[in-house]
């Protein structure tokens, strides 16, 4: 007799069950659904996530296995890998989109109040991308070269807690600037890039928005010198320069004064020259800002090394961004259960058997 609830129910348990019915109803995900519906299809993806499953025929013989304890898990109908490659394909994928928001705004109130690397108290994000190399044979839609595939995940992290407050699914070919187009730009924040995004046209745009970027320079830039600042050698910093681009185009695509800031790394004896429209804020602090760019290049290794992105439950666009939600689904229980106002969790039952496979 069961006389228990799985960790994977106590799990979900901490998601908000009316904010997803509102999701699906927005995009009308149950339309014409006889069995398998929107709410199975998440457990599913997440489970798969979770416990690491490599195929749609793995999550089906895990899943099946559990029998009428199925039920208890949270499940609603019969798992069959034929209906959930179905739904991965057809369903909407702004479904898992607009959930994934929901509970990152949640998250980010729980770590609000973290410390950051340097001593700054508005808010700042860290923007990059990573690619995902895929088959072209599997996935003809994302080409990237001659032979091979690929998708890029554009991020916008919070390095306040490290959470992803903006992802992107793109094919490779999609430049990591025109990215900038998509963002919503939160007035008195800080954006840390590369020298990737270095687009003065689009970063005017923070400027205009009453934001601050913190970038790198390239080696051909053009510019007069209009202010120079004193600098302690000691910590690192060469220079600290207010400036004005002179170049035939760069000038009429930005002509407000910028920050330049110079800094010489004597670990790895290199000299890093980094941009920015914030003129506040010390010379070192900027430096130090744009070291704490590192942290969204560590989100991406953690990604690569826990979740199932090597190889997806399905070849179509739609069915590649599906699965993406449980990254934010970790970071929201992460959070729940950092924060102890959601209710303790119960005590688990230890399955043996089959179940066992169950989280």
């Amino acid at each position: 007799m069961f006389d228990g609830q799985f960790v994977f129910s106590q799990l979900l348990d901490f998601l908000p069950r009316r904010d997803f019915n509102a999701c699906v109803e927005r995009y009308r995900g149950n339309y014409k659904c006889r069995g398998f519906s929107c709410r199975d299809q998440f457990l599913t993806m997440a489970f798969a996530q979770l416990t690491y499953r490599e195929s749609l025929r793995d999550i089906e013989i895990c899943l099946r296995a559990l029998g009428t304890k199925l039920y208890h898990a949270g499940f609603r109908s019969k798992i069959s890998r034929s209906t959930m490659a179905d739904a991965n394909q057809r369903r909407d994928w702004r479904i898992y989109a607009d959930f994934a928001h929901i509970l990152i705004r949640r998250a980010r109130v729980l770590y609000a109040k973290d410390a950051l690397a340097v001593d700054l108290e508005d808010t700042a994000y860290a923007l990059d991308s990573t690619t995902i190399d895929l088959c072209l044979s599997l996935f003809p839609w994302a080409r990237f070269r001659t032979t091979k595939a690929a998708v890029k995940m554009h991020t916008l992290l919070d390095l306040r807690g490290n959470i992803p407050c903006f992802v992107h699914v793109s094919p490779g070919k999609m430049h990591d600037v025109n990215v900038l187009d998509r963002l919503l730009i939160e007035p008195a924040a800080f954006y840390v890039m590369d020298r990737a995004y270095l687009d003065y046209h689009r970063l005017r745009r923070f400027t205009t928005a009453g934001a601050f970027f913190v970038t790198r320079t390239k080696s051909n830039l053009r510019c007069t010198v209009r202010e120079k600042r004193p600098v302690d050698r000691t910590t690192g910093l060469r220079s600290d320069h207010t400036i004005v681009l002179n170049g035939f185009k760069t000038a009429a695509l930005y002509p407000e004064p910028l920050r330049r800031v110079a800094f010489y790394d004597v670990e790895h004896k290199r000299r890093l020259v980094f941009l920015t429209n914030n003129f506040a804020l010390p010379a070192l602090t900027i430096a130090g800002l744009y070291k704490s760019r590192w942290q969204i290049e560590l989100f991406f290794k953690w990604i690569k090394q826990h979740l199932r992105i090597k190889a997806f439950f399905g070849t179509s666009e739609n069915a590649v961004k599906t699965p993406d939600l449980d990254r934010d689904q970790r970071v929201r229980a992460r959070g729940d259960r950092e924060e102890g106002t959601q209710g303790r969790a119960k005590p688990l039952r230890n399955p043996s058997g089959p179940e066992a496979h169950a989280v």
